[in-house]
């Protein structure tokens, strides 16, 4: 099985995406929507609302890639919708991670500095 490097630059759509688009659908969402450029080697990754479909859009040195993975019994950990941003940032390591099922979008708890009290 094919899968990401833990190097790869990695950014996450947020909201869900129709799993019917293609390579233009998303091309047009990434550069419109995201503003970034296709051609930087970056991996772009989309959900289905139903989260149990991904699909992985990049460019490979004279084409693009598409990349889809479906799901049968559970559901894709993913970001809520209604953030600000559009995507987030993440690695190679992580979008392994949430291939796997885990959910890599877990905020940890804050950190607690007590003052020394006399």
């Amino acid at each position: 099985m094919l899968r990401p490097s833990f190097d790869a630059h990695v950014f996450v759509y947020r909201d869900s995406v129709d799993m019917r688009k293609s390579i233009n659908g998303l091309a047009a969402i990434v550069e419109l929507e995201l503003g970034h450029s296709l051609m930087n080697g970056a991996l772009f990754v989309f959900c289905n609302r139903s989260r149990d479909k991904v699909k992985l859009l990049y460019w490979e040195r004279n084409g693009f890639v598409l990349w889809y993975k479906r799901l049968e019994k559970h559901k894709f950990k993913w970001l809520n919708p209604q953030e600000t941003k559009d995507s987030i940032e993440v690695t190679g390591k992580q979008l392994n991670q949430l291939l796997d099922g885990l959910d890599i979008f877990q905020q940890p708890h804050q950190s607690l500095f007590y003052d020394n009290v006399s």
